[in-house]
């Protein structure tokens, strides 16, 4: 067993599928983990758990317990017929969603000349507006007076 090791997992005459964590995790974490993937304390041992019904699926479930301790980045060190590399089923073909495609068809257009904007005229732009001059008079507005307010 190579150092760094967490959990150890691995078959018992007596208990069936059997786990056990070594001094590099705190002993409550690995309890802990442990409990979730289905393992039991064995009082008679202490720091080995067993698998909580083993006759359902019992390597299956043991071997989908060193993937997941190891997915999240735990050393595990099990017996060759547990490891789930040695059992695993053959990877499934990828069916390819269209994303990849989808992005490299947009990373294209992005960096190809554009229709929406047109080429700039070939002529100069007309030339600005003269402003016109300002009026010499100032306009006069004549309001008319109301008689006082509004009517029903």
């Amino acid at each position: 067993m190579e150092p760094g090791t967490h959990f150890v997992f691995g078959t018992h005459k007596e208990h069936g599928f059997v786990a056990s964590f070594t001094p590099s995790i705190s002993p409550h974490l690995a309890q802990w983990y442990l409990v979730r993937e289905q393992f039991e304390p064995v009082s008679s041992e202490l720091g080995l758990f067993r698998l909580a019904e083993p006759e359902r699926d019992g390597p299956r479930r043991t071997r989908q317990a060193v993937h997941d301790l190891r997915r999240q980045g735990y050393a595990v060190h099990a017996d060759i017929p547990l490891g789930p590399a040695t059992s695993a089923s053959p990877p499934r073909p990828v069916r390819p969603n269209g994303l990849l495609e989808r992005r490299s068809r947009l990373a294209q257009a992005a960096a190809g000349p554009t229709t929406q904007r047109g080429k700039p005229p070939a002529t100069s732009p007309p030339t600005a507006r003269p402003i016109p001059p300002r009026p010499t008079y100032a306009p006069t507005v004549h309001l008319t007076a109301s008689d006082g307010g509004r009517t029903r």
